[in-house]
């Protein structure tokens, strides 16, 4: 099989009689993997988080379903509950961005544009005051590019669902800029 030319499908379904093959789905999709995790617990964490994300999905590669296509919301789905079980540091981590800011940092024009390193104290705290499922789903969907769709795949959820736990998420979100006095505008149109 040319690897270079193979569907995640494929990859995964070779390499439950080639072990050796699931190493192209790392090199394929470790990086988004990372970079996710990453922004979620800080590089040190990542690292560990990512290899327990593919040892479980190498474990787990003769359950997946090679008619879901894409290997990316499976992938982020694993990496999501093997977050869970590191939620500490994230909630610390927050904490800490959240302390260092300070919540009325100057405007970069008159019209009112966000500064996101000025507004990141003020977003971490909106963070920490989500449940952890409206904060799975609020990432997942600002930091990748799954859409409703993959999100809700990767969650195990109803389209719906991802819709609401959106919602919920950008009302805390609009509600801790007002108090530190930003006026945003958050989309709420759906993406397919």
């Amino acid at each position: 099989m040319d690897t270079a030319t193979a569907t995640d499908p494929e990859l995964v379904l070779a390499s439950i009689s080639d072990p050796d093959g699931f190493g192209t789905v790392f090199d394929r999709h470790a990086p988004m993997i990372f970079r996710f995790v990453s922004r979620r617990v800080g590089l040190d964490l990542a690292k560990d988080v990512t290899a327990e994300t593919f040892r479980i999905a190498f474990e787990r590669r003769d359950a997946f379903d090679p008619t879901r296509g894409n290997l990316l919301p499976w992938l982020f789905g694993i990496a999501t509950n093997v977050l869970r079980s590191h939620l500490r540091a994230e909630h610390h981590q927050l904490k800490a961005i959240r302390a260092e800011g300070n919540p009325q940092a100057e405007l970069e024009d008159a019209d009112a544009r966000l500064d996101a390193e000025a507004a990141g104290p003020i977003l971490a705290g909106a963070l920490l005051e989500l449940s952890v499922q409206d904060r799975d789903t609020l990432l997942l969907f600002a930091w990748t590019d799954l859409g409703y769709e993959g999100v809700a795949r990767a969650l195990d959820i109803p389209i719906g669902t991802v819709g609401s736990r959106l919602s919920r998420a950008r009302k805390v979100v609009r509600r801790e800029l007002r108090r530190a006095g930003w006026s945003i505008e958050l989309e709420e149109g759906v993406d397919g």
